[in-house]
């Protein structure tokens, strides 16, 4: 394949600022690096929120030095590969995992990449000002036509997996993770919370590729979750945070009062804390709650019950490489149905009009991409 010596990103010069659409250098591969031609990139949610307030909100952890190539979920096809690179060819269909780490910590010689303290994620923020170093080494997110990534960074896509739905695997990614670290598992019972948006969907699709035997979702919009249930009536049960009963009162009736094996918490910062406090009620002895939403402020967990009951408060960001691979096996075998997203897809030129048109979606069923 032919590479050009230029290529369209789309870079922010100022915090705030829409993108603008420039002709920049294609990246010249490193070593140990591939250079994959991005066919399609997740905008997330948030994205807007985060281009706009992410210095005011959390000045300790930096976005990349402006001017800046954003893209957090981008897929691809490898069209170069570095001399130390011997699995990857070119042509291969790949997944990019943003997650950064330096190799050298001793988190990273222990495999505990996501504890490293240059942990990044590329095209989005860092964790420290360690990240700035990373940021240096990769500074084009998927918001460009190509981009260069390590190759521990890979997920292999099978046919049956379309560019627009690998580039969903960040948001079912930190779900998936979150559920491993639980130990989900047959004949447990699970709620999420959030259960129709981008990760409560993602929580419920992995749910239930993963075997869980009962699913509860909750929610607000009733149209929405009657959606969610469609997905399989026979183990998911829904309820709207309208309603007139309560949550705890709704999970012991369809539990026959034997609680929740384990909870699952996707709402973000701008969401109240009583789903979570009531999931925590309801959970059972040896119970287990993560988060992986984010949610914002002091929460006051009883503690005492989580120490007498031997429960388990779990946080958990974001998913390994491995892990990545292990989806895209499952949706490759059909176990994870990839098949429920709508997706919306413009063109790299209307990035700012599709940043600003997210909110105007159908939950976590619309899928947002970019293809540049």
């Amino acid at each position: 394949m032919s590479i050009p010596k230029t290529m369209k990103a789309a870079r922010m010069h100022d915090v705030g600022s829409p993108m603008k659409i420039e002709e920049v250098p294609v990246p010249e591969v490193r070593s140990n690096d591939v250079l994959v031609k991005v066919h399609s990139c997740g905008i997330v949610p948030n994205l807007g929120n985060v281009l706009k307030n992410w210095t005011t909100w959390f000045p300790e952890r930096p976005l990349p030095p402006l001017p800046a190539i954003f893209g957090l979920d981008p897929a691809g096809e490898i069209v170069a590969v570095g001399s130390q690179v011997h699995y990857w060819q070119p042509g291969d269909r790949v997944y990019v995992n943003p997650g950064r780490h330096c190799g050298g910590c001793r988190a990273c010689r222990d495999g505990r990449h996501e504890h490293c303290e240059y942990y990044t994620f590329n095209g989005y923020f860092g964790f420290s000002e360690k990240s700035l170093k990373i940021f240096d080494d990769y500074p084009y997110g998927g918001l460009c036509q190509y981009m260069t990534a390590p190759q521990y960074s890979l997920v292999s896509l099978p046919d049956s997996v379309s560019y627009d739905q690998a580039a969903r695997l960040g948001y079912l990614g930190t779900a998936y993770a979150g559920l491993r670290k639980a130990q989900i598992r047959p004949g447990q019972t699970v709620m999420v919370s959030g259960a129709s948006g981008t990760l409560g969907l993602g929580a419920i699709l992995l749910a239930l590729g993963m075997g869980a035997t009962r699913i509860l979702g909750v929610a607000r919009n009733k149209e929405l979750l009657a959606r969610v249930k469609a997905l399989a009536p026979e183990r998911i049960e829904v309820k709207s945070i309208n309603d007139n009963e309560s949550v705890e009162d709704w999970v012991q009736r369809m539990t026959a009062n034997e609680g929740l094996d384990l909870y699952v918490d996707c709402i973000g910062p701008g969401g109240g804390h009583d789903i979570l406090l009531s999931a925590m009620r309801v959970l059972k002895r040896g119970g287990k709650a993560v988060d992986i939403g984010a949610i914002a402020g002091d929460v006051p967990v009883d503690l005492h019950t989580v120490m007498d009951l031997q429960q388990t408060v779990i946080g958990s960001c974001w998913f390994t490489a491995a892990e990545g691979q292990d989806m895209a096996d499952m949706a490759g075998a059909g176990t994870l149905n990839m098949s429920v997203f709508e997706h919306v897809a413009s063109p790299l030129e209307q990035i700012n009009e599709a940043i600003s048109g997210i909110e105007n979606r159908s939950g976590g069923f619309s899928n947002f991409v970019i293809h540049p």
